[in-house]
C-alpha cells in the first residue's frame, strides 16, 4: 500500500536557510522526506498562488532528498488565511475533488505547517471523514538530525473539538440533501427525520428500521444511506438488497446463509448466501417482516455474534455487516400474534424511522415532480415540461382529497413516464393531463372498492344519544368524515392541511390544526380522542 502525505507549504518554516545553509536547517516538509523509518511515495504539496516560486523550491529540495517521492503541487487561493469560513471552505473544496483510494493508499495529514486556523480545518475535516487520514506531526531536534526533525502519527480525540465543530454544523445539509437526492422537499417532520438519519448513519454502524407504506421510498433512502457512508469512507463492501417477500420455503435460508454442496437435495454446488455479500457492506433486508421464524433466529444471532452457520455446515461463517432493514407492516402487532421475535425487533429498533406517504407529505408533491421531470430528460435525453396550464391542472389534480397517491411515490413516477412518453416535442399538454388524470382516477378506485366493505365510523362510538340528537343530519354526515380524516392522519396538523386544503391556499398565514380543533370542540371532541379510539 502506497503512503501519501498531504500537506500545506509553510510560507515561514519551509522558508527557512538560504543556499547551501537550507541544508542544515529544519524544515517540515523537506523533513518528512529525509525520516529513515518513512517511506512517502507521494507528497500532496498545498500552497497559496503567491507561495508559488517557493513551492517549486521546496518540492525540488524534498525529491532530491528523496527521489522516490513523487511531489505534486497544488495552488489554493487562500484570500484570508486567518477566516474559519473561507479557509474551511476552501479545504472541504480539496477534499471534496481528491480520488482518495483508502484501498490502495494509506493517507497522513501533515498539521505542522499553515495557520492554526487551516490547522483545526483539518481536524474538523478529518473528524467529519471528509479525510480518510491519520494525523502527521514533525517538530525540530537537535544533533546530527536537525535538518530531518521528528515525526509523530497521533490518532487523536477528536471530541474535543465539538465546539469548534458546531461552527460548521452546515456542512451536514450536504449530506442530508444527498439522502434527499437533492429534492428540496418542505414538509418540516420530513426534513427534521433526514437531518436526524444523516447524522446516524454517520456516527452509527447500529441497525436502523425504515417503515412506511408501498412505495414510501424506503430502498431508495437504504440506497442512499450507503452511498452516503461509501463517500465518507465509512464503509467498504458493496449494498446487497433483498425483499423478503419473494424468499419463500426451505430457500429462504439458502439464500441468505447459503449452503454446502450436498446439504439439500439439489444442492449440487455450495453456494454463498446475502450475508456472506454483504461482509464489510450494507444489507438491506425489505419487508423484513416477511421473514419465517427460523430465519428471523439466525438474523438475529448473525447481527449479534457477527457469525452465521450455512445450511448444513457446522462451521461458522463470518460476516460483519451493516443492516437495514424495511417494513410495511406493523411488527409490534406481528409480535402479538407470534409471527415476529420480540428480540429481533428489539435489537433492530434502536433506530427505527417511518416514512410518510405521498397523501401525508403533498406540500413536496411539486419539487417530486420537477425531480422527476429531469430524471425523464435524462432518460429521453432531451427537455420535458409541461406548459403552464397543464402543470397547474396536474398540481390541482395532485393536491385533492380524492387524489389518495395509493402507491406513493411510485404513482408520481409512474405518472411523470407516462405523460413524458407522450409529450410531441417535450411538451405536456392539458389533454395528456386529462388523460392521465382520468387514468389514476380509475386505478385508484379499483383498488379502493374492497375498501367498502370496511366498517363504517359510528358517531355513536364517540358522542352520547343526548349529543347525538341535537346535531342536524348534514352535521352528522361532515362530522363522520371529519373523525375519518383525523384517525387516517399521524398529527392534528396533517388532518388540518387535508381538511382545509382548498382555503388555506389562499390565506396569507394558515393555522389549520387550530382550525380543526375549534370544529372538534364544538362537539365537545379532540384528536386525542378520535387517535385513541
Amino acid at each position: 500500500m502506497k503512503t501519501v502525505v498531504i500537506g500545506l507549504l509553510g510560507s515561514v518554516m519551509d522558508n527557512k536557510g538560504k543556499g547551501v545553509k537550507r541544508w542544515d536547517t529544519w524544515r517540515p516538509s523537506v523533513g518528512i522526506c529525509m525520516q529513515n523509518d518513512l517511506m512517502v511515495d507521494r507528497f500532496e504539496l498545498i500552497h497559496d498562488r503567491r507561495d508559488t516560486r517557493l513551492a517549486n523550491n521546496v518540492g525540488a529540495d524534498m525529491e532530491t532528498v528523496s527521489p522516490d517521492t513523487a511531489v505534486r503541487l497544488t495552488e489554493l487561493n487562500f484570500d484570508d488565511a486567518w477566516d474559519f469560513e473561507h479557509v474551511y471552505s476552501t479545504l472541504l473544496d480539496f477534499a471534496e475533488h481528491y480520488p482518495f483510494k483508502p484501498e490502495e493508499e494509506r493517507y497522513l495529514l501533515h498539521i505542522t505547517t499553515g495557520s492554526h486556523v487551516a490547522q483545526i480545518c483539518w481536524f474538523l475535516l478529518c473528524e467529519a471523514n471528509y479525510i480518510p487520514a491519520q494525523i502527521l506531526q514533525t517538530s525540530p531536534v537537535r544533533g546530527e538530525d536537525k535538518a530531518a526533525g521528528r515525526c509523530q502519527i497521533i490518532d487523536l480525540d477528536l471530541s474535543k473539538y465539538d465546539v469548534i465543530s458546531s461552527r460548521f454544523r452546515n456542512q451536514h445539509l450536504e449530506g442530508t440533501e444527498f439522502l434527499k437526492s437533492g429534492i428540496a422537499t418542505r414538509n418540516p417532520d420530513f426534513n427534521r427525520m433526514i437531518q436526524q438519519i444523516e447524522k446516524v448513519a454517520i456516527r452509527s454502524t447500529a441497525p436502523l428500521l425504515i417503515t412506511g407504506p408501498t412505495g414510501a421510498g424506503k430502498s431508495q433512502l437504504a440506497k442512499r444511506i450507503f452511498q452516503l457512508k461509501q463517500k465518507r469512507g465509512l464503509i467498504k463492501g458493496e449494498f446487497v438488497a433483498v425483499n423478503c417477500a419473494t424468499l419463500r420455503g426451505d430457500s429462504a435460508m439458502s439464500a441468505l446463509f447459503g449452503h454446502t454442496r450436498g446439504a439439500f437435495t439439489g444442492a449440487q454446488q455450495a453456494r454463498m448466501g446475502l450475508l456472506s455479500r454483504a461482509d464489510g457492506g450494507l444489507l438491506f433486508l425489505d419487508e423484513i417482516g416477511e421473514l419465517g421464524l427460523d430465519e428471523q433466529a439466525m438474523l438475529l444471532h448473525a447481527i449479534e455474534e457477527k457469525r452465521y452457520y450455512p445450511v448444513g455446515s457446522d462451521t461458522p461463517q463470518a460476516s460483519d455487516f451493516q443492516l437495514i432493514a424495511g417494513t410495511n407492516r406493523d411488527l409490534y402487532q406481528q409480535v402479538e400474534n407470534g409471527s415476529f421475535r420480540e428480540d429481533l425487533l428489539a435489537r433492530i429498533n434502536l433506530w427505527s424511522y417511518q416514512l410518510p406517504g405521498l397523501k401525508d407529505r403533498r406540500e413536496d408533491i411539486e419539487p417530486n415532480l420537477d425531480y422527476e421531470l429531469h430524471q425523464a430528460e435524462i432518460q429521453h435525453g432531451h427537455k420535458v415540461s409541461f406548459n403552464k396550464a397543464a402543470r397547474q391542472r396536474f398540481l390541482e389534480f395532485a393536491f385533492r382529497p380524492n387524489a389518495s397517491w395509493r402507491g406513493n411515490f411510485r404513482d408520481l413516477n409512474a405518472a411523470i413516464q407516462r405523460m413524458t412518453t407522450l409529450a410531441d416535442g417535450g411538451r405536456i399538454t392539458e389533454a395528456i393531463v386529462e388523460a392521465e388524470i382520468e387514468r389514476l382516477t380509475q386505478r385508484w378506485q379499483a383498488m379502493a372498492a374492497p375498501a367498502a366493505q370496511q366498517p363504517i365510523i359510528r358517531l355513536s362510538d364517540y358522542l352520547t344519544p343526548e349529543q347525538l340528537d341535537e346535531i342536524d343530519l348534514l352535521d352528522q354526515w361532515q362530522l363522520q368524515k371529519v373523525i375519518e380524516i383525523c384517525r387516517e392522519s399521524r398529527t392534528l396538523s396533517d388532518a388540518g392541511r387535508r381538511l382545509f386544503d382548498r382555503s388555506r391556499l389562499k390565506k396569507s398565514s394558515s393555522n389549520d390544526s387550530h382550525r380543526l380543533r375549534q370544529m372538534l370542540a364544538k362537539f365537545d371532541l379532540s384528536f386525542d380522542d378520535i387517535d385513541n379510539r
